[in-house]
Parts: structure tokens; sequence; C-alpha cells
């Protein structure tokens, strides 16, 4: 069986014949596995979203969508079809902004929801940290590894927000 994988196109109609869908800005993700395992329980489409280098799931609820090479391509795909009654896995703070400003669910991979009571704070704190290490270019080391409880935080937080959908009728 061959999966479902193809090129995306520019165009893209948020809303249009589609709901509760997971998108996941697969680039350096370390919980596609966990998505795709809950998702398929729940019965929820998934659309991995990179610019390649993504083996593609057989999972006919999952869909690998390559996009063009380039700064933030992947991040753009997403915000154009995001709407409410969708959940978005990302670490990308401006892609969490646009998804929380098209009703989408955030998730983080290490489990924190980004909602609009706390993506200000967060993206305020992204900024902060990103001027710090422009200042000192011998700064070294990022941010702590992923941890076996980070996982586990994402899988409950993504059943949380998935059940959540699922009990308002997608959003």
């Amino acid at each position: 069986m061959r999966p479902d994988r193809h090129r995306a196109g520019a165009g893209g109609a948020r809303g249009r014949g589609r709901r509760g869908v997971i998108y996941i800005d697969a680039d350096a993700c370390p919980v596609r596995a966990e998505v795709e395992r809950v998702a398929t329980r729940h019965g929820v489409r998934v659309r991995i979203v990179s610019n390649g280098g993504i083996r593609p799931s057989a999972n006919p609820l999952v869909e690998t969508v390559i996009v063009d090479a380039g700064p933030d391509m992947a991040d753009r795909w997403i915000a154009e079809r995001v709407g409410a009654g969708d959940v978005v896995i990302t670490a990308d703070i401006p892609l969490a902004v646009r998804c929380i400003e098209a009703g989408a669910a955030v998730l983080k991979p290490d489990g924190e929801a980004l909602t609009p009571l706390n993506i200000g704070n967060v993206l305020a704190t992204r900024d902060l940290m990103a001027d710090l290490r422009a200042a000192d270019p011998f700064r070294q080391g990022g941010g702590k590894g992923f941890s076996k409880a980070d996982r586990a935080r994402f899988l409950d937080a993504l059943e949380r927000v998935l059940r959540k959908l699922a009990g308002s009728g997608g959003g």
C-alpha cells in the first residue's frame, strides 16, 4: 500500500470541506509517531508537513505534505490551511501565533499548550532569548534535551485536546 504523499501547491482555502485535522510542523519534531498513534485511536486525520526527508506513513489517516524548500514554507502552508477544530504540533512560536489567531489548538512537542492567554509571554521570551544569543556570540548551549517525561506530557496533552474538541463538536 502506497502512502498518501503529494507535493503541496501554493493555494489552499481555510476551512473548505475539512475539519479536525492535526498538523505537524515536522522538521525536527520528536513526537510524530506518538501523534500518529493517538490520532489513529481517535480517527483524526494528520498532515505531516516538511520540506522533505520525512518517511511517509502507510497509515491512511496520515498524509505527508512536502513543501518547497525555503525559509518558513512549511509554516506558511500550515498557517494558510489551519482553522478552528484543528490541532497544530510545533515548537515554532511565530507559527503558533498564526495558528492560535486562526482558532486552532497548539501544542509544543513537550506537551505545553500555547493559548491566547500565554502566547504573548512565550513570544516575548523567545525574542528576549534571541537577543541575548545575538549579544553574546560565545553563549553556548540551547534548551534541555527531550525526555521521556516530555513525551508523556505531550501524549497526555494531545489526548486532552482531542477529547475536548470531540466533546465540543470540533470547534
